[in-house]
Order: C-alpha cells, then structure tokens, then sequence
C-alpha cells in the first residue's frame, strides 16, 4: 500500500468571513496555498481581496473560520498571532518606504531589529541589491528615487528577513504602464527564482496572468473561481468571470439543444461554444447569454454570412462597422450584428465605415451561460 502523503499547505484560509458594520467583506471564503506557490486573487475594488489580505497580515480580525500558517493557527474569531510573530512581510501600494532612512537602511531595517550580525546584514544587503537592480543608490532617500525604484526598495525589504509568506497589496498601481509591464514580469521572475511563496492582490487580469501560478477570482466578498491562468482565460467559470478576463462582447438569445450538442440561437444563428452540465439541463427555449472577446472575431473570406456554412466548431456572423479607432499595434472596430448586438473586433488595419463583412467565431472562444 502507498503510505506517501503529501506536504501541508504553506497557507490554509478555512471558511474565512469578515463584516464591517452592515456590509459583508467576506463570505466563507477558503484556499490552501502550496510552499512556493504564487497566487494572485483578481477582482474589483469593494470585492473583498485587501479585506483578506488584512486577515493573513493580521492587520483585522476574522469574524468566522481561521488562517492557518505552516499548520499553525495565525488567526481566527477567538483570536490571532500578531503581526510580527507571523513571519509573513507585506509590500503595501504606497511603498511605505522610511522617508528618512537611505535606501541601504531601509533594506535592512527587519534585519538591524532582529539584532542579526553586521557582516550578515551587509552580505544580505548586498544581495538584494544586486537581485532588484538598486546597486548606486544605496545613500538615496526615497524621496529622491523613481517609483519604480521605491517599488524594488520595497520588494528588497520584504524579502530582506526571508519571510514564511510575502504580501503583496496591489503593488504596481501606483506606476505607469511601462513600469507596471516591466515589473510583474521582473517580480515573477525574482519570486520564482528565490522560490518565494507569494499571495499577491490586484484588479488587473494581466498583471495576475503576469504572475501567478493560480488565480483566485473574487466577487463581492466570495470567490467566483479558482485556477490556473490558462484554465480561468480559457473556460471562466460565471458571466461574471468572462466579463473581468475580457469577455466584453455580449450576444442574448435562447438555449437551443441539436443532435450535435447545446447551443445558442441569436436571431437567425445558432453558435455552438463552451457550456456546463447546468446550461445543458435548461429546457429549449430558457434565456442565455453569449460572450467572447474581441480579438477572437475573424474576419470571413466571403462577406456575406449567408454564403457560408456554420458548423458545430465556428459561427459566421453578419456584421455592419460603424467605426474604427488606431489603438498604437491594432485598430478596434465598433460594429453592429444583424440582431442589432454591438460588438468589438480587433484588426491590423481600419475598416471602413457602414461596410458589411463577415467574422467567424470558433467554439473555444464563445462562453454560453443562463441568463438570470
């Protein structure tokens, strides 16, 4: 018999709920993380994601269920582990960089007060600041650096004591793009080469693609899905999900079942595309919903969609421009469907107002859900 067990979770959250007052931050959420692992829970503001992270700090409270650390019970409604003694370190959005302490003292602040040796917090120093790229600036005050480079001064502090667990707090927003696309990939490169577990909180899907190893999608105060980020792109589990992983064209019609499987029938097209078993189980007939994103539209060798045949693997549809804008590498098009749906599609060139063409949408890339 095989007796092989596997390794605890770094991090279990079990059954977590949070209220503030009248309003419910959480709900019975629960995760366990792996040692290693990098999660990036996604969602909007007000959803609930910095209420958990709040949780795992210590900063707040739980009002139900408890967060256990490397087995260990951190918090719970009856009470929790301070802050300090959790070996978890935090990297908050506004830095929260000493204003008065130079870069090297600012990295080595965990370190000088846990009293560690002077040739170690010189060493450990040193290390970083050649892993985040901070070798010259060593005697700067923050005030006096980029925001990029307080960001990787504040990413070299957190790891400075080497902690159980690191936090991450929306920590690009306060960058602009081409610092926000060079550092989520620098950071996932950085965390993984130091096998750092990360739990990490954002609302855009491309930083969390970015970096994680599994999203955990949050919607008012639950947790929509959980995966990878290949698996959450390409199969989002609710409209919900769809619509935040960019998902933004909407097609409503009525469920319709065939000899080939579950389908969709927008006014006179059936389109075939990814469903679950709740969807198949609808009678024929019940309200549902098409989504699919703009850069999945094809556009048809034939303009007219009636001169070609769909199939169970794509939909042809019928659409009439109304409006191009350059977007720098593409053109996004604003078009209207024969069933009066407007719909986005993405190209390398304009298309011309009022023109008809026709796009084909393959089934991998159209979500049907109910419509409730």
């Amino acid at each position: 018999m095989n007796t092989t067990t596997l390794p605890l979770p770094l991090l279990q959250i079990k059954g977590v709920a949070k209220r503030y007052d009248s309003h419910q931050a959480l709900k019975t959420v629960s995760i366990d993380m792996r040692k290693g692992e990098i999660i990036s829970v996604l969602g909007p503001s007000g959803c609930g994601k910095s209420t958990l992270l709040q949780l795992i700090a210590g900063l707040s409270l739980p009002d139900e269920g408890e967060i256990l650390l490397d087995d260990k019970v951190i918090a719970s409604s009856k009470g929790m582990l301070p802050p300090e003694k959790r070996g978890v370190n935090m990297v908050f959005q506004d830095y929260a960089l000493w204003p008065h302490m130079s870069v090297l003292d600012n990295i080595a602040y965990g370190l000088t007060i846990r009293k560690m040796d002077r040739s170690a917090i010189r060493d450990r120093v040193t290390e970083l600041l050649d892993l985040l790229q901070l070798n010259g600036l060593e005697k700067r005050l923050p005030p006096q650096l980029s925001g990029g480079q307080q960001q990787r001064v504040a990413i070299a502090r957190a790891l400075a004591t080497q902690p159980a667990l690191l936090l991450l707090d929306e920590p690009l927003s306060n960058l602009d793009m081409r610092l926000r696309i060079e550092m989520r990939t620098e950071m996932a490169y950085i965390f993984r080469k130091l096998g750092t577990s990360v739990f990490h909180v954002t609302h855009d899907p491309e930083e969390a693609f970015a970096m994680a190893d599994r999203l955990l999608i949050m919607r008012e105060g639950e947790v929509d899905q959980v995966g990878t980020p290949q698996q959450c792109y390409s199969r989002p589990a609710s409209r919900w999900a769809a619509s935040l992983l960019g998902a933004i064209n909407r097609m409503e019609g009525t469920i319709v079942h065939t000899n080939v499987g579950t389908g969709i029938q927008c006014g006179s097209t059936v389109i075939y595309g990814m469903t679950d078993s709740k969807l198949s189980s609808l009678p024929e007939g019940s309200p549902a919903e098409l989504m699919f994103r703009p850069e999945d539209l094809v556009i048809a060798s034939h303009p007219d969609a009636s001169m070609l045949t769909n199939s169970e693997s794509q939909a042809h549809l019928q659409l009439k421009i109304l409006y191009s804008t350059f977007e720098g590498k593409r053109w996004r098009s604003i078009a209207h469907s024969e069933a009066g749906h407007k719909l986005y599609l993405l190209g390398d060139s304009p298309l011309e107002n009022g023109a008809g063409l026709t796009v084909s949408l393959p089934k991998s890339a159209a979500f049907i859900y109910p419509k409730s």
